[in-house]
């Protein structure tokens, strides 16, 4: 075959194919068309009459009203919990009389050590030896001097004898 004739075939089958295309696509218009004139249904709310509401309500109530029957049981395991308390644990009362008394010691000891302090002059005390298990004594701070107050000054200079405020006042 020479290419004269196949592009003659070429070009018959290109026409054939041209002509369906047009037939198709003029079809498919049609259909559009017909679908774009045929207005779509805007879906109402349905609406429920009374008498369909109430069956609605009534039948859910007797629902509620059965679940509530079924779930009465359970307050009889909340009747155990009233049950009087487990006893709490904690110090049996020799073990608080021993602690008790060991404070107790503590403390007499702490006293008469500053019992025996105070007696014991400074100058013949020498080293103190602290109680066992007493706790360090600490050394007091003086105390800074203030200035007197004017109720100070006041009774300073009734309580003064009459010569002592003649010697002031020359």
């Amino acid at each position: 075959m020479d290419t004269a004739s196949i592009i003659a075939t070429l070009d018959a089958e290109i026409a054939k194919l041209q002509e369906a295309r047009t037939l198709l696509s003029r079809i498919a218009n049609v259909t559009i068309a017909k679908q774009a004139a045929v207005p779509t249904k805007k879906r109402r709310k349905r609406k429920l009459s009374k008498e369909a509401r109430e069956r609605i309500a009534a039948a859910q109530r007797k629902r509620w009203a059965a679940a509530r029957k079924a779930a009465k049981p359970a307050p009889a395991k909340a009747a155990k919990k009233t049950a009087p308390p487990t006893k709490k644990k904690g110090m049996s009362a020799a073990v608080r009389k021993r602690i008790a008394a060991a404070q107790k010691k503590r403390w007499a000891a702490i006293r008469a050590a500053k019992e025996a302090a105070k007696k014991v002059p400074a100058k013949t005390a020498g080293k103190k030896v602290p109680a066992k298990n007493a706790a360090p004594a600490k050394p007091k701070k003086a105390a800074p001097k203030k200035a007197p107050t004017a109720k100070a000054k006041k009774a300073a200079s009734e309580n003064a004898t009459p010569a002592a405020t003649e010697a002031a006042t020359s």
